[in-house]
C-alpha cells in the first residue's frame, strides 16, 4: 500500500464529506455540509487526507490559531479513517505527519476535541503524548 498524506486543494473540500458524515453518522445533511466547508476554507482552515493510492481513507481539518496559554496552535477537527484501515498504524503515521507540517508552519502546540464517548480516540491520544487540558462546552443559538 502507498500511502499519501497531503492538503487537500480547496477546489476539492467535497471530497471530504462522505467520510466526514461517516464520523458524525450522517447526522448532518451532505448541502449543510458543502455548504460549511466552503466558508471554512475562508478562514484559517486547511483540511489534510490520506490517500491508498486514489482512494481517500483518511480527514481531518487543521484549524491555526494563537492562544494566550499555547501559543501558535493547530486543531485537527473531524479526524477520520476508514474502518478498513484501522489498527495497522495509519493514525501514528497521520499524526506524525500532522506534526512536521505544523512545525514547518512555524506552529508550537496542537490542540484538539474528541467524543467523551470515542474511549478508542482516547487511547490513541495518550499514546501520542496529549494531556487533558479541560471541558469543550458547546451551547447551540
Amino acid at each position: 500500500m502507498s500511502f499519501i498524506f497531503k492538503i487537500i486543494e480547496k477546489e476539492n473540500i467535497n471530497a471530504v464529506i462522505p467520510l466526514v458524515q461517516e464520523l458524525n453518522e450522517n447526522k448532518v445533511s451532505y448541502a449543510i455540509l458543502e455548504q460549511r466547508f466552503a466558508e471554512m476554507i475562508t478562514q484559517n482552515y486547511e483540511c489534510a487526507v490520506i490517500y491508498d493510492d486514489d482512494k481517500l481513507i483518511g480527514v481531518t481539518g487543521l484549524w491555526f490559531c494563537t492562544r494566550h496559554y499555547s501559543g501558535k496552535s493547530v486543531e485537527p477537527d473531524h479526524v477520520y479513517i476508514d474502518k478498513a484501515y484501522r489498527g495497522q498504524g495509519l493514525g501514528k503515521q497521520f499524526f506524525e505527519w500532522i506534526y512536521n507540517y505544523a512545525i514547518e508552519k512555524g506552529y508550537e502546540a496542537v490542540e484538539l476535541n474528541t467524543y467523551v464517548s470515542n474511549y478508542a480516540s482516547h487511547k490513541f491520544y495518550y499514546n501520542e503524548g496529549f494531556s487533558i487540558l479541560g471541558y469543550h462546552f458547546l451551547k447551540k443559538l
